[in-house]
């Protein structure tokens, strides 16, 4: 287990990096509340960004994309309004959708990295 949490968090710092290349500020980092985690929350012009990290050493059990279904999807929605309730200076005027980065590869560092804006 400590092998799958260890590729988890080294996807998660190579996702965060990637997003503040593109321009993303990085608000929070595993926010949780009662309902859950969110991975990272970050703010690029004017919204907020719920962000889902999948990170996945190999696509034997599937690509990171397939384990965002609508179930899940849904789930992002209601905590990223957690967290909107739980920041409202923050959040204040700001548009609000989730995105999802999938990661592939044995070293997140050099893994395939995957970034899809707005699934909701």
């Amino acid at each position: 287990m400590a092998r799958k949490d260890d590729l988890g968090r080294a996807g998660e710092e190579r996702a965060a990096a990637h997003l503040r290349e593109c321009g993303y500020v990085i608000l929070d980092r595993n926010w949780r509340c009662a309902e859950g985690e969110l991975d990272i929350v970050a703010q690029r012009d004017d919204g907020i960004v719920a962000v889902e990290v999948k990170t996945r050493s190999g696509t034997a059990f599937g690509h990171p994309f397939e384990a965002v279904d609508d179930r899940k999807l849904r789930r992002l929605w209601r905590l990223a309004y957690a967290w909107r309730r739980a920041h409202p200076d923050a959040s204040r005027g700001r548009r609000l959708r989730v995105d999802v980065v999938a990661l592939v590869g044995p070293d997140p560092a050099t893994a395939r990295l995957e970034h899809v804006e707005g699934l909701w």
